[in-house]
Formats: C-alpha cells, structure tokens, sequence
C-alpha cells in the first residue's frame, strides 16, 4: 500500500514538473531565458526560506561551506540553464526525453568517482541509453540542431547535483540544499543576461500567470517527490519517474503542435527501457548482496 502511494506521489510530481515546463515555455516566446532563469530561482528562494523560517530551520550553516554542497549548487545551476533553455528554443518532447538519461549518466558516474561497483549489464544499459540520446539529438545528419546540446547540458549538471548529493553532510536538510541551490540562480541568471546583453522585459499579466502557477506547481511537485521516495520503497517508486516523458509528448502536440518522429521516439523509448533495466539490476545486485 505504501509503495502505492509513493507511485502515486511520483507520477502527480512528474505531471507537475511536465506542466512546469510548459508554462516555461510559454514564458519564452516574450522573456529572455536568463530573466526566466532568475525569475524562478527568485520566487523559489523566498518561498523555500518561508518554508525554512517557518520549520525554524537556519537557511545558512557551516556545512554549506563544504566542497560536496558547492559542487551540488554548482551542478544545479548547469543543469537548470541547460533545460530550461532547451525547453526555451527545441521541442518539449525532445528536450524532455533526453533530460530522462539522467539517472544513466549518474550510475555512470557513480562508477567512475565514487567507486561504485557496476557490471557488464550495466555498462551496456548505459551504453545503449546514450544511444538512445544519439538518436533523438542525430549529429552530423540532416535533422541536427546544436540547440539540442542545451539538453545534455542539463542531464550533466543534473546528474553532478545528484552524485554531490551522496556526499552532503547529513545535517543539511534538502529544503537547505534547495534554498542554496535556488539562491546561486538569481546572480547566474544576472551573469547570464550581462554576457548575452539582454535586458529586462516587462511582463504581461498573462506571463505573471504563468510564472506564479510555475513556482507554486514547482514546489508542489518537489514536495510530491520528497513524499513519494519517503513513503515508498525507492526501488519501487524511482521508475514511476519516467512518466515525466510522458506527459511532455502529450503537452508537446497538444499545446505546441509538436510532431515528435520516428527516431525521437524510438530514443525516447530506448532511454526510458534502459534506465529502467539499470533500475532493476541495480535492485537485484544489492539484493543478492544483502
């Protein structure tokens, strides 16, 4: 019953964050990607240091000051500029479906710096889910764009978030990840605009729509997640994850117009079938070795 409902917690979570992104989008056809960037790390860090007053917790510690903390913000801001400017200027569907071998790109990395042991069906788990990837992003054929490259960006800084995550200090609570995480947006976002030589735009009252829906929906959606990986065995719940890419090619050609090919989709489903074999051998190793 539990895992059931921390299924049930992922998938409103993935279908928040979908809708997230959305609205993201949305957003981008009148406002520069930088003053969305800083927008939604604005927003998030007053609403995350509300929570934070409220559950009395401090919004700064010593324990930030550590190389694993700095890393993990590091990681986030990489991996945020990347998506969300993919969703900014390529297709939901596709930016979404590659922002799903994150998890590949993780245990990859759990092997290659943390020591972690990962066998030969693993290795090629990963190996064909970055295939996967090849053929939705196609280099050197006729339907390349190089905007696409913003996806993987965003799969590498996510995927350096999380394997930092492993090695944070105990006594930091995510909501203090997050508040950090959020407060390193604000002046990259700023940077960001400067290098660009962008400026401010004045929001319309439907972008100031969009952008309050995006950031109450985003922390809904993240409580969503913290819930369902609390309640529910992780092994169970983690896969529920995917359906994220799902209701990104629903959104995509319903409200876009989106007509995702054939290859896109096959990437999609090879990346999504490969993650969750990973899940799964991962689930039976540690199983035999309990």
């Amino acid at each position: 019953m539990d895992n059931l409902r921390g299924a049930t917690f992922m998938v409103v979570a993935m279908f928040g964050f979908a809708i997230e992104d959305m609205l993201i989008k949305l957003m981008a056809s009148a406002l520069p990607v930088g003053q969305i960037i800083g927008m939604l790390g604005l927003g998030s860090t007053v609403l995350v240091s509300a929570i934070l007053i409220v559950q009395r917790q401090p919004l700064f510690t010593r324990a930030m000051l550590t190389p694993a903390i700095a890393l993990r913000a590091f990681g986030e801001l990489v991996g945020t500029i990347g998506f969300v400017t993919a969703i900014a200027l390529t297709p939901l569907s596709s930016a979404s479906a590659i922002l799903q071998a994150t998890p590949l790109f993780v245990t990859l990395g759990a092997a290659l710096f943390l020591g972690e042991a990962v066998g030969w069906r693993r290795w090629s788990a990963i190996l064909v889910g970055f295939i996967g990837v090849l053929m939705i992003i196609r280099p050197g054929m006729e339907g390349f764009s190089w905007l696409s490259l913003f996806a993987v960006q965003g799969v590498i800084g996510l995927g350096i978030r999380d394997l930092a995550t492993c090695r944070v200090p105990k006594e930091t609570s995510t909501m203090q990840l997050s508040f950090l995480a959020f407060l390193v947006l604000i002046p990259t976002a700023a940077l960001l605009m400067w290098i660009n030589g962008t400026s401010l735009v004045p929001l319309s009252p439907i972008n100031w729509i969009y952008l309050t829906i995006a950031l109450l929906i985003g922390i809904v959606a993240y409580y969503g997640i913290v819930a369902a990986m609390r309640i529910g065995e992780v092994s169970f719940v983690t896969p529920f994850r995917y359906s994220r890419i799902l209701f990104a090619l629903v959104i995509g050609m319903s409200v876009f117009d989106e007509s995702p090919d054939f290859l896109t989709l096959m990437g999609a489903a090879i990346i999504v079938g490969s993650g969750l074999y990973t899940l799964w051998r991962e689930r039976n190793v540690r199983a035999n070795s309990a």
